[in-house]
């Protein structure tokens, strides 16, 4: 059934109405009168075929409509070989969400991004955790700035009753370059990794600084860079 309704699709021969057309080859294009494209595709035993009816004059090729319709099948299952379906990954993070946490959910957003899906992220308040809203949001903002080089910002974190909720949808494939603050970031945190190995010996504070106020003080940088955009 399907084949029969692309086989209708084109006009064929003398279903072919106008006065005179373009044929296109692999050489290049023509125009001439349709009575001398038809007498050509009976020499060489083959269909004069109209492919693009609204173009003036309509553009035709001589080709054996067989083959035409072949090959317009083989197109469209290639073409639909390559579309990517694309999805909504989430990612959820809890208000006291430590470093450790953070890292290995950034690690699966960058995956989820490079796969070309879309990535939802959000922080869930539980009581009276929704009294750190503030910080949920510098810690969904730092979470984008961390992926900029592979997403961009769909929506900024929004609160939807004990959801906060940050969508991203991945950017084309291609070489990013770092941004400023990303290679400040980096260095910072670079000069900082003797420090941070000193207070490990010496022992933490506890969750809460490792935690959701850690993100906050990470994130500062990204709350103002995001919200200015």
């Amino acid at each position: 059934m399907k084949n029969d309704k692309m086989k209708f699709q084109y006009r064929v021969n003398e279903q072919i109405h106008a006065r005179e057309v373009r044929v296109v080859s692999d050489e290049g294009a023509e125009v001439m009168p349709t009575r001398k494209a038809l007498d050509i595709a009976r020499k060489e035993g083959v269909d004069l075929v109209e492919i693009s009816p609204n173009a003036q004059p309509p553009v035709c090729r001589i080709i054996d409509y067989s083959k035409f319709l072949y090959q317009q099948k083989k197109h469209q299952k290639e073409m639909k070989q390559k579309q990517v379906k694309q999805e909504i990954k989430e990612i959820r993070f809890g208000p006291q969400t430590d470093e450790h946490d953070y890292q290995f959910k950034l690690k699966h957003a960058q995956e989820f991004l490079n796969e070309g899906n879309k990535v939802r992220a959000y922080v869930f308040f539980r009581g009276r955790s929704i009294l750190f809203k503030e910080q949920g949001e510098v810690l969904l903002l730092r979470f984008a700035n961390d992926l900029e080089e592979l997403a961009k910002v769909e929506q900024l974190p929004k609160l939807e009753g004990k959801k906060m909720f940050l969508y991203l949808s991945p950017k084309k494939a291609g070489v990013t370059k770092k941004s400023q603050q990303r290679r400040d970031r980096e260095e910072a945190e670079g000069m900082g990794k003797n420090k941070e190995t000193q207070q490990a010996e010496e022992g933490t504070k506890g969750n809460a600084d490792n935690g959701l106020f850690a993100n906050a003080k990470n994130g500062s940088a990204a709350l103002d860079k995001l919200k200015s955009e």
